[in-house]
Order: structure tokens, then sequence, then C-alpha cells
């Protein structure tokens, strides 16, 4: 019985002392004898890599994201996209975010890796994500019917209009103190509140607003009016990921080529220089 109770102990001990040493592996020991623990490092870039495709979210937005004739997808932040994914060895894939208010939760749930759809740096977002480097320059301006031109042109002669704003946008934060503000899914959904009459104004950026409204457009019979700040667009990324730091490389690099200057050119935008 004795030498049962022997051999029991023994196993426990032998056991213990396993778990100690695959337990010793996990730390890391300092000179003075303290041992911290190491956190495994997940590398956001290695996932995309590894996944062959880059999930890009993005709206119908021209002229940053939107369907050319032929139903591809086509604009500046889309060819921008395309560029720095040839770069990184991996496919472009486009997801239309339903909505705009969820892309931080759409980027933690991993259904994009990047938010890419002329997104507004505000510093309460770079809380949620990495946001990249700045790259054009932008605008939150009033969007009204031609015969209103003269009736809304700041935020004062719109603070007791019917606006229209896209949810969680720097439109929305924009007129936060206005009364009468209508949230919708999308900036192309402000402007159709305005051209139905729902709206008297929306707020939008200022590359939709020249790229949709006036003459040749689906909105001719609107314009834009005054400017209420001045902005500058950035990548999203999820909080901490090396993707964004790899993403400001190629940027540079598309930079110094001309790559970028050629795409401003085309979609008649301003680059952040």
């Amino acid at each position: 019985m004795k030498k049962k109770i022997l051999a029991i102990v023994m196993s426990i001990v032998l056991v213990a002392g396993v778990v100690c040493a695959f337990a010793a592996c996990g730390n890391d020991t300092t000179n003075d004898g303290d041992t911290t623990e190491t956190p495994a490092v997940a590398s956001d870039l290695a996932y995309i890599k590894g996944k062959g495709k880059m999930v890009i979210g993005i709206t119908d937005y021209a002229p940053m994201n939107y369907k050319d004739a032929d139903g591809k997808w086509t604009g500046f932040d889309t060819e921008f996209a395309e560029a720095v994914c040839a770069k990184l060895g991996v496919t472009a894939e486009f997801f239309v975010l339903s909505d705009w208010d969820q892309k931080v939760n759409e980027l933690n749930a991993k259904t994009i890796d990047v938010v890419w759809n002329g997104m507004t740096i505000r510093d309460d977002l770079k809380t949620s994500m990495s946001i990249s480097d700045p790259y054009v320059v932008n605008a939150q301006v009033i969007v009204t019917k031609a015969e209103n031109a003269e009736k809304y042109t700041d935020l004062e002669s719109i603070k007791d209009a019917k606006i229209a704003v896209e949810t969680g946008s720097a439109g929305e934060e924009c007129v936060a103190e206005c009364a009468n503000v209508t949230a919708v899914a999308a900036q192309t959904d402000a402007l159709l509140e305005v051209k139905s009459g729902a709206a008297d104004v929306c707020v939008i950026d200022i590359t939709m607003a020249e790229a949709m409204t006036g003459e040749g457009t689906s909105y001719e019979m609107l314009t834009k009016t005054g400017s209420l700040t001045e902005e500058e667009y950035g990548i999203g990324c999820r909080l901490g990921s090396d993707t964004c730091t790899e993403i400001n490389k190629i940027m540079d690099e598309l930079m110094a080529d001309g790559t970028l200057d050629n795409l401003a050119k085309k979609y008649e935008l301003t680059l952040v220089k």
C-alpha cells in the first residue's frame, strides 16, 4: 500500500514539474531574475497577405468609389487601393458598407480590412482605428436647390432649415447643434432628400458635391454654397494594425512616382502635400 501511495506522489510531482517547465517557456526572464509574460503579437498585414486579398470597406461615393458604365468599381480611392494592393501582392476586394456608422465594428469583426472611401480624419476616430497619413483635401459644404443658393450659405442660415446628413459623418458633426437634422445611411441619400424636397439642405463632402451636382449630373437642380469645415481624408485600419504603416510607406512611393498626382488630376481632387 505504501508503495502505491509513493508511486502516486511521484507521478504528481513529475506532472507538476512538466507544467512548470512549460510555463517558464512562456515567460521572458530579465537580468534581475524577474519574469515578464510575453504577449503574442499578431500581424494584421500577415493576415491580409495570407488571405491573398484586402477587403476594402466603401460606399457608392463619386469620385472616390463608384461604378462605371460596365458596373465595375472605379474612382480615386478605388484606383489608389488597387495600386497599393498590387504592391502588397494581394487582390483588392470591395465591400459596400450598408451603414457608414458601423465602419469600426465591421473592421473589428474582420468583415473588412480597411475603410477606404473618402473618410474624414477625426480625433474621435483615432481612438478606435489606426488612420493613415492624410492624402486628399476635403471640406463639408452645404448643398441646396439652386433657387435657394443665396438663402443657405453658412451655419447660421441653416440652423432652422431641414437638414439631411449621412449618419456618423463629418457632416453630421458639423450640424450637431441644429434642431431639424435627419440622418440617412449615405451621402447620396442626403442628396435625394434635398432633390425630393424632404430636406432644404444637406451637408456633404465637397468632393461628392462637385462630382454629383450641377449641369450634366443627376442632381443638376442642386448646387453647393458655403463651406463649413476644411478637412483631410485618411484610410482606416484596425487599431494598432501594421497594415497602416505599410500603406503609409506605399503611399509615399506612389506620391513620389507621380501615380497619385495623375489620379488627382483625373478625378479633379487636391492632394495633401
